[in-house]
């Protein structure tokens, strides 16, 4: 088979005027980047299309494939004869050279102009890692220059940023031979960036405003808050981001209209594209699919807990993604073996699967369709386990080849999805905004997660009672754990029971609009591997990029 760079690159793409047109947008209401990619500088407004929301089970190391079954869904509804939009996250240039490849699909399920979307794209992430480091600098420039705010050097929260794997950058020291107040850094990558959710949550150009003035950059030394508003840099930081904050538009390979913009981790942050950007795609189109990062305790969480509320939306329908693999690695087999027909392990995998089902219909009350990401290694024994399985779990399972065959291959997901999203539900929380911080953290972890309790440390006790006293405390919760595990331990897989998750740090996102709570270890600026894919990446004489995936 074809390689997915190569793939796309055979694809006849449609100028980006005639993907406009498909959504009712004109010339003037677009400003193109080339022929196929498109700024959307118009304000969609009125009729609000059914929202389809794709997650996924806790996932292996290389993903499940939500992104690839993403875009096939919308291929497949559309070949159904629907008007239907994707509204997708933009990639991180980390992963693209790092382990996992680009993000932009898979197979004959991509978005295209695929090398433009994994690389450098239209330039957001780039203002958005401008926008945070001239935060930086500011604060740094301010002490340096008399520090008339009185900032604690030791007390500054907000750090800089690169969209780079590059564990060298984690902790250093800046300010040295005298450039300043010599001091600790520590360096996120972009998708990690309070910028990047402030980005994504933004409700308008003034709320964007807005947001960036509230930025926590530390303390002074009376222990009172320091914002961006304070040094009179948020006007600074929106003038960079203003042409990063409009949606871009760009196309599948079958030509289905695509929305991609934004692209916040979904562990430190809620992992889902911007929320004008759903906003754009609900406005023009009758369906819009979209996807939430990692596992559904994570991603999916997040997007139903915060972005929905934020966002005044609610999905209609969601889909999990599993794969048969991932389902018998929850289920003990080894990874040597995952090809090979394993029914007890695939059975005891499956009740990973039915705790994000149960969470779908019981917790926040809506239809839930199963989307098997098929691969060739799966057997028909395994095949009929996982459909009776959940059939007996109160769900419908449907095994998709979106890879091999683009939207032909999405068609019978999209028939699924279509009829469940005509069930008519009311979304529900899995806490209240209103109570105390615990009580909403204990809330996720118990509902959600299915854990016992949480513990706390001694440091996020005490910053629990300080974001509350500070008047903190109604905002949404984001809980920052392992993607690999419905608990904070990456080794405890398939549906664990008794177990606590232990809240070490908690770090109040006054511009975010967000309290994280973290548990375990998580890592803010991720690192290189023995073999990155950057090894494989080159330009060929005719100057066509090869080896991205």
């Amino acid at each position: 088979m074809l390689s997915d760079i190569e793939i796309a690159k055979n694809c006849k793409m449609k100028d980006i005027g005639e993907i406009a047109a498909m959504l009712g947008l004109k010339e003037e209401d677009i400003e193109r980047y080339g022929k196929y990619k498109a700024k959307i500088c118009a304000r969609p407004a009125g009729r609000r299309g059914k929202l389809i929301l794709v997650t996924a089970i806790n996932p292996t190391a290389s993903g499940e494939g939500k992104t690839t079954v993403s875009i096939g869904l919308a291929d497949g509804m559309r070949k159904l004869g629907k008007k239907v939009c994707l509204a997708l996250r933009e990639p991180s240039l980390g992963p693209v050279f790092g382990i996992k490849g680009g993000a932009a699909g898979g197979g004959y399920a991509q978005v295209v102009p695929m090398e433009d979307i994994n690389l450098h794209f239209t330039g957001d992430l780039h203002a958005i890692t401008a926008a945070n480091n001239l935060l930086c600098a500011v604060v740094d420039n301010h002490i340096f220059r008399e520090n008339e705010l009185d900032i604690d050097p030791d007390k500054i929260y907000f750090r800089r940023c690169l969209d780079m794997n590059d564990r060298s950058l984690r902790n250093v020291i800046v300010g040295q031979k005298g450039e300043g107040k010599e001091r600790e850094e520590h360096f996120e990558i972009t998708a990690a960036s309070e910028i990047m959710a402030i980005l994504c949550l933004a409700t308008s150009l003034d709320d964007l405003k807005r947001r960036l003035g509230d930025i926590i950059v530390g303390e002074n030394r009376k222990g009172e808050y320091v914002f961006a508003r304070d040094l009179k840099c948020d006007g600074a930081m929106c003038a960079l981001l203003k042409d990063a904050v409009k949606p871009n538009l760009v196309q599948t390979l079958e030509g289905t209209p695509a929305i991609v913009h934004g692209g916040p981790f979904a562990n430190i942050a809620h992992g889902c594209n911007s929320i004008l950007a759903t906003y754009a795609a609900l406005s023009l189109a009758d369906y819009t699919v979209t996807e939430a990062g990692f596992g559904a305790d994570l991603g999916a969480e997040k997007f139903l807990d915060t972005k929905c509320r934020v966002a005044g939306i609610q999905p209609d329908c969601v889909v999990v993604v599993a794969t048969v693999k991932a389902l018998k690695l929850h289920g003990g087999a080894d990874k040597s073996a995952l090809s090979e027909e394993d029914l007890s392990a695939l059975e005891k995998g499956l009740p990973n699967l039915y705790k994000h089902i149960e969470n779908i219909q019981n917790i926040y009350h809506k239809p839930v369709v199963v989307a098997m990401n098929r691969f060739a290694s799966d057997t028909p024994a395994e095949i009929a386990l996982v459909m009776e399985s959940v059939q007996k779990a109160g769900a419908q399972a449907v095994f998709t080849d979106v890879f091999l065959r683009g939207g032909e291959g999405g068609k019978e997901l999209a028939a699924a999805v279509l009829e469940a999203a005509e069930k008519k539900s009311e979304l529900a929380f899995s806490y209240d905004l209103n109570d105390p911080v615990r009580k909403k953290i204990e809330d996720i972890v118990v509902k959600v997660y299915g854990g016992a309790g949480v513990t706390y440390s001694e440091t996020a006790a005490e910053k629990i009672a300080e974001a509350e006293a500070r008047g903190y405390g109604k905002l949404p919760v984001i809980i920052a754990k392992t993607q690999y595990s419905l608990s904070d331990n990456a080794r405890l897989l398939a549906r664990p029971e008794g177990f606590t998750v232990h809240v070490r740090d908690i770090i109040v996102k006054g511009g975010a609009g967000f309290i994280v709570a973290v548990a375990g270890s998580i890592m803010l600026m991720p690192g290189l591997g023995k073999h990155p894919a950057a090894e494989r990446i080159y330009v060929d004489e005719k100057g066509e990029i090869e080896g991205l995936s």
